[in-house]
């Protein structure tokens, strides 16, 4: 018989879950088996898998030593780069300013040069997070933005941070500014655009659409037009809806695609796109613990891309 003591930032999460991240050698079937014949029990009662489990609760295990390994650690994240650029911390989140190029979770072909594993190494080498000592939870980001994007991405250094950060950023209570260079004067200084958004998965691709399709996604993206240069306009864009690649497909289906973003019809045909999360605020209906960040506003000093539309003004 196996026993583990809940932590807290285990705390508030869903039975089964906790224990397929807790243990490599426990098939899900088998553990949903076991939940039923009461091999697995929280303080000692019947449980269910998607019980949830609080701070405290004693979980016993009456299953066979080959089912309960746990998952071993693995510290990669220790040749993860070092340098982080912070633009706000605190005992729960830090807000990070991620530089073009650098990918926000492991993808296919990288898996330590992340802003996540950065975000890892960083506060266990602070000593804020001690992997040894927990359960299951392990530090992370709460948004993600692309590859060849820059900004802000929230990171959470507990579960508690972590649950209340998707609730809100689900519910639209973080409101997300971004600065980008489109191509073209734009007809109106202003405006909210709508449609349906698909994804080809195949091409790695969105296309925008009037009319909803099987499968599409609603998206809502606002526009100002802060300057125009040269053939270019400055915009700053705010997220209504947040899908994938939202920004740089919308524009573009209105004939406005993103500098150097080849893959959405950039006559540059580059795919670094000159786009920058440079602006967040925290507009939270009910915050409880972290009511402190209620209203706060956070930006990205001397963002590159105003540093390259100036460049462009400049230009003969």
């Amino acid at each position: 018989m196996k026993q583990i003591i809940v932590k807290k930032n285990d705390s508030g999460q869903r039975l089964d879950k906790f224990l397929l991240k807790s243990f490599e050698t426990l098939p899900k079937s088998m553990m949903f088996k076991q939940i039923r014949k009461k091999n697995i029990k929280i303080n000692k009662k019947r449980c269910t898998p998607e019980q949830i489990i609080n701070e405290g609760d004693i979980i016993e295990l009456y299953l066979n030593d080959d089912m309960l390994k746990e998952k071993e650690a693995h510290y990669d994240f220790l040749s993860a780069p070092k340098e982080l650029d912070i633009i706000f911390e605190d005992e729960n989140i830090i807000l990070l300013n991620k530089k073009s190029g650098m990918l926000c979770h492991p993808e296919k072909g990288e898996y330590v040069n992340t802003l996540v594993s950065s975000l890892k190494r960083y506060l266990f080498e602070k000593g804020e997070w001690k992997p040894e000592s927990e359960n299951s939870f392990s530090p992370a980001l709460a948004n993600r933005i692309d590859r060849n994007t820059s900004g802000i991405v929230i990171g959470a250094k507990n579960y508690e941070a972590l649950k209340f950060l998707n609730a809100k950023i689900k519910s639209r209570e973080v409101k997300k500014f971004y600065l980008t260079i489109c191509e073209g004067r734009f007809e109106k200084k202003s405006e909210t655009l709508e449609g349906f958004l698909s994804k080809d998965e195949r091409k790695n691709m969105v296309f925008v659409s009037d009319k909803e399709t099987e499968g599409s996604k609603r998206i809502a993206t606002k526009y100002t037009v802060l300057g125009y240069a040269n053939g270019f306009s400055l915009v700053e864009v705010e997220l209504l809806t947040g899908r994938t690649h939202q920004i740089r497909a919308h524009l573009a289906s209105i004939g406005h695609p993103l500098m150097n973003d080849g893959k959405y019809g950039s006559k540059h045909g580059r795919l670094s796109q000159e786009l920058c999360s440079y602006k967040l605020r925290f507009d939270f209906e009910n915050a409880g613990d972290f009511e402190y960040l209620n209203s706060k506003e956070f930006e990205i000093e001397n963002c590159g891309v105003l540093k390259k539309f100036e460049e462009i003004r400049l230009e003969k």
